[in-house]
């Protein structure tokens, strides 16, 4: 009687081993959080595009490559290409956009400046290694500049990032996702 209750013994404590070792496991893999939008495509998109527009002309007004760009409308034109439809105008970006931390700073951002005496009027696309491209009234077209001047430093007033929604995206009226 003995041997032939062992074999059962055995079984329910194997049974009852894998059990345990079933909880466990389901401990050990618990869920984790759902990982944070990937950018990294999109961005190195957006940096491309944005990139291949250098040398069209500046057009105050403009927002396509035929006819020239002015700084909100080479960056609505770039992201409208991505699927994301930006306000017009600098000002209607960075209001509608939250403001990032500038250690957070990626490739495909929007940096934005005072450079009429009036809040947000012009906006570049940062690209990387301190460098964005814009379209620069000055220059007379889109280019590629470093970010670490004495007058990009003298003007800067943070950054956003595209593709983070806001209440004030959204009332807007030309925010689409």
């Amino acid at each position: 009687m003995l041997i032939s209750f062992q074999p059962r013994l055995s079984f329910v404590c194997n049974g009852f081993t894998v059990l345990v070792m079933m909880l466990f496991a389901g401990c050990a893999s618990q869920p984790t959080a759902p990982p944070s939008p990937a950018r990294q495509p999109i961005n190195m998109a957006v940096v491309r595009d944005a990139l291949s527009m250098k040398g069209i002309p500046y057009r105050w007004g403009e927002e396509t490559p035929q006819r020239g760009f002015d700084c909100s409308g080479l960056v609505q034109y770039v992201y409208g290409r991505h699927g994301i439809s930006l306000p017009r105008t600098a000002y209607q970006m960075a209001m509608a956009l939250p403001e990032l931390d500038d250690n957070q700073r990626q490739p495909g951002d929007l940096v934005f400046f005072n450079t009429t005496g009036k809040p947000y009027s012009h906006v570049g696309i940062y690209i990387g290694n301190d460098h964005m491209v814009h379209a620069s009234s000055s220059k007379g077209k889109v280019v590629v500049g470093p970010l670490d001047t004495p007058y990009w430093n003298k003007h800067y007033l943070g950054m956003r990032r595209p593709g983070l929604v806001t209440q004030a995206a959204v009332s807007t009226g030309r925010w689409v996702r």
